[in-house]
């Protein structure tokens, strides 16, 4: 199977739009949505069926057992996050280091500490079957951090389901951290969707540099490149200073914001010009994809 994952070095440059896009392009049944924070290709192509959904078990948390607890205090007072207080735990400042747990004289009947880790719900996985292919994607609740092993989960989850498939196209998260790590391992090509602003700039080259540490060959776009031009061709200098291909434009096109508004790609639109840029896009995408003898890394 050939593994796309569409990256951003920040939120709010139309990456989602991009992979969305490319999703109906290309035609396939295989895709997920490894924005596991913020969530959203589901409002296009989860539909209405009901998902497989199992449980998410994130950082353990601190558990006070009261009845055992002797009210010492050792725990309190070792706790560097300033989780437990007057004998209770915070479970949004918890960190799960288990200090507290070593720190603790108390025990209960069974001889465990009266504060303890344990398995806490952070979220769940969601694999849906629908028309369109296979989804595979996860919700946080709200105060759960996102990590890389919830990435890996979900891509897990659509492998273990379609491993066959030929093609898979993953919406990474925006930024260089766990998630975005987790969103790259393995995969085939990355494409970084670029903004042409000072920061958009700047985060791309570190979402490049994310890229090639752990192998994987790249290739850029910019979305919006209309707004800001000057910087639109510094990019463009850039990626040929650093031999990365890139592979399309895509102009500022109030199209994308109707598309987003009534749950559609914008590709759907035949008369948009960001949809065609992005049909562009997926042509010389498409063959980087497939070409096994093009090296990782380059």
């Amino acid at each position: 199977m050939k593994q796309l994952v569409v990256l951003s070095g920040k939120g709010g440059t139309g990456k989602t739009t991009v992979a969305s896009s490319l999703i109906r392009l290309c035609g396939s049944k295989v895709y997920a949505d490894c924005d596991v924070e913020a969530p959203n290709l589901h409002q296009i192509f989860a539909g209405k069926e009901q998902p497989e959904e199992k449980p998410y078990f994130g950082l353990k948390k601190a558990v006070l057992n009261t009845k055992a607890c002797t009210g010492c205090g050792r725990c309190e007072d070792s706790c560097r996050f300033g989780a437990i207080t007057n004998g209770s735990v915070n479970p949004y400042e918890c960190e799960g280091c288990g200090v507290c747990e070593a720190v603790c004289p108390a025990r209960d009947g069974d001889g465990r500490p009266a504060i303890r880790l344990e398995d806490r719900t952070s979220g769940k996985t969601m694999l849906f079957h629908t028309e369109a292919g296979l989804f595979s994607t996860a919700q946080l609740q709200i105060g759960s951090g996102a990590s890389g092993r919830l990435v890996s989960e979900v891509r897990a989850n659509l492998y273990g389901a379609a491993s066959k498939e030929p093609l898979a196209i993953l919406d990474g998260s925006p930024g260089i951290g766990c998630p975005v790590v987790a969103s790259i391992t393995g995969t085939d090509l990355v494409l970084i969707v670029a903004e042409p602003s000072l920061s958009g700039f700047h985060d791309m080259k570190r979402v490049l540099e994310t890229a090639r540490r752990f192998g994987a060959k790249a290739a850029a776009c910019i979305n919006k490149y209309d707004v800001c031009t000057e910087i639109s061709q510094k990019i463009e200098s850039f990626c040929l200073r650093e031999q990365i291909p890139l592979v399309g434009k895509i102009p500022f096109d109030p199209a994308v914001a109707e598309a987003v508004n009534s749950g559609k790609t914008v590709v759907d639109n035949a008369g948009s010009e960001a949809g065609k840029a992005i049909r562009q896009i997926w042509e010389q995408v498409y063959p980087m994809l497939m070409d096994e003898n093009i090296e990782k890394g380059v």
